[in-house]
């Protein structure tokens, strides 16, 4: 092992990096890209708008059923997402890990009292379909 290689090593485990580690902020990276308009989610190398615009166009069909369609909250479904506190305490990479696995009725942090499904009950949207809602949410 050269001497570079050896020093790589050392701060590896002096930090305690490991591989799963790594692997989870490659990943948060890349989603905060991507919702950031960076990195091509799209294959064609997606501005800020488009993804902003593509999140609403996802927002429309799945979230604003409980949310509402200017994302006002609609009573006894879903909260108001302007200045919306929990959303904003999140990173994008945390707010599409939300999404992903959605919020039960019992869970003691729900106030809504009614279940926000994973992906918001639409198993059609993909990661980077998350990841636009969240580009989009940013703009409120």
């Amino acid at each position: 092992m050269n001497h570079r290689n050896l020093k790589r090593s050392r701060a590896g485990r002096e930090f305690g990096i490991g591989a799963g580690i790594l692997a989870t902020l490659a990943t948060a990276a890349a989603l905060a890209l991507v919702a950031c308009g960076g990195g091509g989610g799209g294959g064609g190398g997606e501005s800020a708008a488009q993804l902003v615009a593509a999140g609403e166009a996802h927002y429309q069909k799945t979230c604003a059923t409980c949310h509402g369609k200017e994302a006002q909250g609609l009573p006894k479904l879903g909260k108001n997402l302007h200045d919306n506190q929990f959303t904003k305490d999140l990173s994008d990479a945390e707010l599409v890990e939300f999404l992903k696995k959605g919020r039960p009725a019992w869970d003691p942090l729900n106030e809504q009292g009614v279940d926000m499904p994973p992906r918001g009950g639409n198993p059609a949207l993909t990661d980077q379909n998350l990841a636009e809602i969240v580009a989009y949410l940013r703009t409120l």
